[in-house]
């Protein structure tokens, strides 16, 4: 009659202690998810405050950023648009980043295979002079870029800005690809090979499909990267004007501040769209690639 008394006595520190961890450890998840959620708005707002704040005042009928706001206006976006030099400018960035970036996609494609699919004494220089245009900054390049040509005697243009958009660009798809590479179980290629596969169809039904995301994601990359450079295409364009020459050249006068505004935030939206279409086209593409291996599985 006494001894249960004195077991449960005895057991109640036990409970308390157990509900107290249970409780802290609640408490410390709930902690850190708040942090986790803090962390991520906060670096939410520096990525995409900026782009918020440009795309509100681009409405704004003033020329100053600053509130209150003197009333909304398309003004600024007709203007954008009904300019001429901006249009021109749009358009040679356009035409180099599609000239680029199948260019690089294709250099630094055979480059990733070169780097991780073989073997050979100089293969870590090799490595360090494809990734070197990724740590020496665009602004040597772009000087040594104008030296080049000019003792070369080349004429500055946008082919000369294309050339150059490679060589800064192609490094970071071939670091993309490569880090694709480093993953692909190459089983799948000897087990295609083995059950009688030839080497381009092993290269088109084994190997593509597995870097398909890899490659639209350096796309990506490699026309934006083309499309917004700056440094590089000062020094090397010459007298033709890219978008972002056009916006340095532009804010130079407060008074074109909205105009850079309103087409900043076109361009902008287009990328995001664009961002957005690629990642939808892929996530389809890899749905009919996960069907197509279960019918054949299936059967």
């Amino acid at each position: 009659m006494i001894e249960a008394p004195v077991e449960e006595a005895a057991a109640e520190p036990e409970v308390r202690a157990s509900a107290s961890a249970a409780a802290a450890a609640g408490w410390r998840a709930r902690v850190a998810a708040w942090a986790r959620v803090g962390f991520l708005n906060a670096v939410l707002l520096i990525l995409y405050g900026p782009l918020v704040l440009l795309a509100v005042f681009s409405f704004n009928d003033s020329i100053i950023i600053a509130l209150p706001f003197r009333g909304a206006t398309l003004r600024w976006y007709e203007e954008a648009l009904a300019n001429p030099r901006l249009l021109e400018a749009l358009r040679n960035s356009v035409v180099v980043a599609l000239a680029v970036t199948p260019v690089c996609l294709v250099l630094g494609t055979l480059a990733a295979f070169g780097v991780t699919r073989f073997r050979y004494r100089l293969r870590g220089a090799v490595a360090g002079l494809v990734g070197a245009p990724l740590v020496v900054p665009w602004l040597l390049i772009g000087v040594g870029a104008l030296l080049f040509f000019n003792r070369l005697r080349v004429p500055l243009s946008l082919q000369t800005v294309g050339v150059m958009h490679v060589v800064c660009t192609f490094p970071l798809v071939a670091a993309i690809v490569s880090a694709r590479l480093a993953r692909f179980d190459r089983s799948q290629e000897e087990a295609a090979l083995d059950l009688g596969a030839r080497p381009r169809e092993v290269l088109r039904y084994i190997v593509i499909p597995q870097l398909a995301p890899a490659l639209a994601a350096s796309a990506i990359f490699a026309f934006s990267w083309s499309f917004n450079n700056f440094e590089v295409s000062f020094f090397t364009s010459g007298f033709q004007l890219t978008f972002p020459l056009w916006v340095f050249s532009t804010l130079r006068h407060a008074q074109n501040l909205p105009v850079v505004n309103a087409i900043s935030t076109l361009v902008s939206a287009a990328q995001v769209v664009a961002v957005y279409a690629g990642w939808r086209l892929a996530s389809r593409g890899r749905t009919r690639r996960e069907e197509v291996a279960v019918e054949i599985l299936g059967g």
